[in-house]
């Protein structure tokens, strides 16, 4: 095992999605580092450390002045580089007075924070999250902001479907998916877990978007990529129709996304979306969608969301480490495996243990 926090730093992690962030101060903690975010005048996002460089009061509670943030305690100013400008009843200003800039990119809708080493934040780093830029694939998503649980159980959740048929029976749930043999493969930065039902009655989610009758073939292709990301391929086809070598075209596919920032060791930010490449003109079916997923506690991701805070309440009064394992556990494993690499790579660290 590895020293230190439970989340790699030099990494780039989502901060907000790009709509939210604009001409006003928004705080957000990621990896347990206090950051303002806002839009300067240009377009561009600036993220700075959320304490002035005086007495700590978080920057948030201030102001912005023209690109500049004026503290709300003592009004001093500090541009988008975290260098201060001003100072109350001085002319000479403190040498030493900035506070930490972050590096950030908003891409794929979202804006992305380097929480880690400034030297290491290289953009051609960032994850793959091209579904989400809403252009061929369709959907709008949302946030769990401080969702209270180790960001790496929503990875375990994620990487490990079977938990469908009982957490999501009414929905996307089936037991075919705990009688499918599933394929786990992996390169040094990613996981795949590939599942394929074959023929089987399609679940009440799924068999409503297809709008055919009869048995489906059903795919489950759910890939991670270290440290947080996780994209999810689903869909169903007709059985029979071609599907599973490579023909999709009279059937339905998503694809769910997941963009985790870990908050605090026990508590993280998940940015989720579900999109589509079937009826992407019918705004109607995108907030239906939205709705099926999140809804005052009754979608899809409410339901994961109640079970991931309630075994982190457990996790906390019974700290046994690690947990027992399954077979069904394997994508969750390697993805484990891929996040202590980078954990011990970061602390300079030996090989994490298994």
């Amino acid at each position: 095992m590895t020293s230190g926090k439970p989340f790699p730093l030099n990494a780039w992690y989502p901060a907000a999605w790009g709509h939210e962030v604009g001409r006003a101060l928004m705080a957000r903690t990621i990896c347990e580092k206090d950051i303002v975010l806002y839009r300067r005048a240009d377009g561009a996002v600036a993220a700075l450390e959320d304490a002035c460089w005086h007495r700590l009061l978080p920057l948030s509670l201030g102001r912005l002045v023209g690109d500049q943030v004026m503290c709300g305690y003592h009004g001093l100013v500090f541009n988008s580089a975290g260098r201060c400008t001003f100072m109350p009843a001085q002319k000479t200003i403190n040498p030493s007075a900035c506070v930490r800039a972050f590096p950030v990119v908003e891409k794929h809708r979202l804006v992305w924070v380097w929480p880690g080493d400034p030297a290491l934040a290289d953009p051609a780093l960032m994850p793959d999250f091209h579904w989400n830029d809403g252009v061929e694939w369709k959907g709008e998503g949302g946030t769990f902001v401080s969702l209270k649980c180790d960001w790496r159980l929503v990875v375990d959740n994620l990487m490990d479907l079977t938990h469908e048929t009982y957490v999501h029976s009414g929905s996307i749930g089936h037991d075919a998916i705990l009688d499918t043999p599933f394929d786990v493969t992996h390169s040094d930065n990613s996981a795949t877990m590939t599942r394929w039902m074959i023929d089987i009655e399609p679940p009440p989610f799924w068999g409503a978007q297809l709008g055919k009758p009869g048995n489906v073939d059903r795919w489950q292709i759910v890939t991670f990529q270290a440290p947080a990301v996780v994209i999810g391929d689903v869909g169903v086809a007709p059985a029979g129709s071609g599907a599973p070598q490579g023909d999709r075209s009279q059937g339905v596919n998503g694809a769910f996304l997941a963009a985790l920032a870990p908050e605090t060791e026990t508590s993280c930010h998940y940015f989720w979306n579900f999109v589509r490449t079937f009826r992407t003109d019918d705004d109607e079916l995108t907030r239906n969608l939205q709705r099926a997923h999140v809804n005052d506690g009754k979608g899809v991701y409410d339901q994961d969301h109640v079970v991931l805070e309630a075994q982190q309440r457990a996790i906390d009064r019974n700290p046994r480490q690690p947990f027992y394992n399954l077979n069904i556990d394997a994508g969750a494993l390697w993805a484990r495996r891929m996040i202590d690499r980078l954990l011990a790579k970061e602390h300079g660290t030996a090989q994490a243990a298994e």
